[in-house]
């Protein structure tokens, strides 16, 4: 889907067709879409493809009619009715007359720049622009972060109550989710070093404030995200250990009870082979059978008693 957009007086119109000074958005485009803005502004399709590649790594190249600005973006996806987060790729071309960007789907990046009321928002001041969009990613990126702290902390509250599999998974779809925001942050910091030092995109003194904004809440991204996945990892690690120590209190419980009721199983086996009655104590008594029944309880209460005084259970 292609759409154009400029700014008039602060105020963010939709195009039909393109100007000088536009901003061209491609939301999974069409072969078609990709192939008229290629050959309008003299770009290379594999360079407007390579953002919808979603293995594409974050990079700048500078070409003679435009710049190839590639970093990654956080995306909230839908997996079993659960929000999963990832990251996809966001292509941004700076043209002689126009800036362009292509996603694979629609993000919040980009969405609030297409509002009517944008304030700050000039098309045509492109590298303000740019760092604009780079500052927005970087705040979403913190933003999302916050998110996941939270949901983690839920999530530590019911293993608290109960710990099942079902927590642990959900834990370690978080830890997941902190990998690649941390890779990703990782490869834009990369990036952003690299736009603070090109000299091919002009940068006024408000804009390298600007840019360095943005790398610092780009770092402050990648030490939340390092922060989060320790206490993740640490977590998971904390109650594995406690479902195992639970299971081993289980199994010894079990092992006790066992080694308890196999007393009166012996003395009743012993007792119940076919021999000659005259040889078994109290065999021929009237009162025999409650006398063993005791005489088994008794030795089995003892055992108990031995094996709680030693902590076997």
């Amino acid at each position: 889907m292609k759409k154009i957009f400029k700014t008039f007086e602060a105020e963010m119109r939709q195009l039909t067709t393109p100007e000088k000074d536009c901003w061209i958005s491609l939301v999974k485009p069409t072969e078609k879409e990709l192939a008229e803005v290629a050959e309008l502004y003299a770009i290379e399709p594999d360079d407007l493809r390579a953002a919808l590649d979603e293995e594409e790594r974050s990079r700048i190249e500078l070409e003679d009619n435009y710049t190839l600005i590639l970093v990654d973006i956080p995306v909230v996806e839908k997996n079993n009715g659960k929000d999963v987060y990832s990251t996809v790729p966001l292509g941004i071309l700076l043209a002689k007359e126009a800036i362009i960007t292509v996603c694979l789907e629609e993000t919040p990046v980009l969405y609030a720049l297409k509002q009517k009321h944008a304030n700050e928002l000039r098309t045509h001041m492109r590298t303000r622009f740019v760092l604009q969009i780079l500052y927005r990613n970087a705040s979403l990126y913190l933003q999302y972060l916050r998110v996941i702290n939270k949901l983690s902390d839920k999530i530590e509250q019911k293993l608290h109550v109960s710990t099942q599999n079902r927590e642990l998974i959900e834990l370690l779809e978080l830890e997941k989710s902190l990998v690649y925001f941390t890779t990703s942050l990782r490869s834009n910091e990369v990036v952003l070093e690299k736009l603070l030092k090109t000299e091919r995109i002009k940068k006024y003194p408000e804009d390298e404030d600007l840019l360095e904004d943005v790398i610092v809440e780009n770092r402050q991204a990648i030490e939340m995200a390092n922060i989060y996945s320790g206490i993740l990892s640490g977590m998971m690690d904390a109650f594995a250990s406690v479902i195992s120590n639970n299971l081993n209190i289980v199994m010894k419980f079990l092992a006790v009870v066992t080694i308890v009721l196999s007393i009166p199983v012996i003395i009743f086996g012993a007792y119940g082979m076919n021999v000659n009655g005259a040889g078994m104590p109290l065999a021929n008594s009237p009162y025999g059978f409650a006398a063993i029944v005791v005489i088994s309880l008794v030795v089995s209460i003892i055992v108990w008693i031995i094996l709680d005084k030693k902590k076997m259970y």
